[in-house]
């Protein structure tokens, strides 16, 4: 039955994007279901197929060493700064997660995909449910795995607002959310896909963030990929106690990389992030800015990787306002020095 209370039609939990006051992301008039306390739905539909694990995948990589993903932090339609930015990423960055975001009209999945093997880097592509409904989500599905591509990250997707970039995007489109990031995880796993599902332990409604988590893992989920926390506490308690809810899944946490006041505050403003006010301020004190950006990023991800059933981290955010090649440079020298 849908959570038709939910202007995204979510099913199985809320997303990501519930404001700090309860709300739906949509408007602080639209009160999110599940903070008031409606139950999370279970997983009812099929069983997924058996996992496969892709010899010298990223997963296969995560079961012997810490792995690095790091977002791709790219201008839209720009097949040149796409190929330089990740030939910059492609010797330290285990994979590059692709982006779909709301503000914006790019290339289709599968072409950013061939673009990135083209290069010689493994692309993790995030699909939303936004834009697409069930016959175009399969489409891509299928598109990518047969390019070889070895993974997607399932998510419903943020909604455009009445205003700004996004709603430039959005003029007279609809917005589809035909599925939800659950059931386009299941879809995912059938089309041979290992499926990863995003996590924002920090945002409310947290009660419920628990039951979306196991009805994920039972679509088909393989891989947890984290938003930022407060701190490698946070991250602990939650999967301590998913842990005894019956949650298996590898984590990848997320590790704030920022260098200047201009991407710090571009990662504070997204939906479902909390960083520590004390180490922004850290960085922007900090007489190179640079450097003790990175730093603190290497720093947030040393102590990330000391959680239990943590495999890996992602780097994420767009590293530096100089430049859209400078900044994956700050982004590798996090990257290798974790791995150095």
């Amino acid at each position: 039955m849908t959570m038709t209370a939910c202007p995204k039609r979510m099913e199985f939990g809320p997303c990501g994007g519930v404001r700090p006051s309860g709300a739906c992301e949509l408007g602080e008039d639209l009160p999110c279901p599940w903070t008031d306390g409606a139950p999370v739905r279970a997983w009812d539909g099929p069983p997924p197929p058996a996992p496969t694990v892709v010899p010298g995948g990223l997963l296969d990589t995560a079961a012997h060493r810490p792995v690095v993903l790091s977002d791709l932090s790219v201008p839209a339609r720009d097949p040149a700064t796409m190929r330089a930015v990740a030939a910059r990423l492609a010797t330290s960055a285990d994979a590059l997660l692709v982006a779909d975001l709301h503000d914006r009209a790019d290339f289709p999945p599968t072409m950013l995909a061939a673009q990135l093997l083209d290069v010689g880097v493994r692309p993790w592509v995030t699909l939303t449910c936004r834009d697409r409904n069930r016959v175009s989500m399969e489409q891509e599905m299928v598109g990518l795995a047969a390019l070889g591509v070895e993974g997607v990250l399932c998510v419903t997707g943020d909604s455009r607002p009445g205003s700004g970039a996004a709603a430039a995007v959005s003029a007279g489109a609809a917005q589809v959310f035909d599925l939800d990031a659950t059931r386009e995880t299941h879809l995912a796993a059938t089309a041979g896909l290992v499926a990863s599902v995003a996590l924002a332990p920090a945002a409310p409604p947290r009660a419920a963030r628990l039951g979306a988590l196991l009805a994920k893992q039972a679509a088909g989920a393989r891989l947890v990929v984290v938003n930022h926390v407060g701190s490698p506490a946070v991250l602990a308690d939650f999967l301590t106690t998913a842990r005894a809810a019956g949650m298996t899944l590898p984590v990848i946490a997320g590790v704030a990389v920022y260098t200047d006041e201009a991407t710090a505050r571009g990662l504070a403003t997204l939906p479902g992030l909390d960083l520590s006010p004390d180490a922004v301020r850290a960085v922007l004190d900090a007489p190179d800015q640079r450097e003790a950006g990175i730093a603190a990023a290497v720093d947030e991800a040393r102590a990330m990787l000391a959680v239990d059933g943590v495999v890996g981290v992602n780097l994420s955010g767009v590293g530096s306002s100089a430049g859209w090649v400078p900044a994956a440079d700050v982004k590798a020298e996090v990257a290798g020095r974790l791995r150095g």
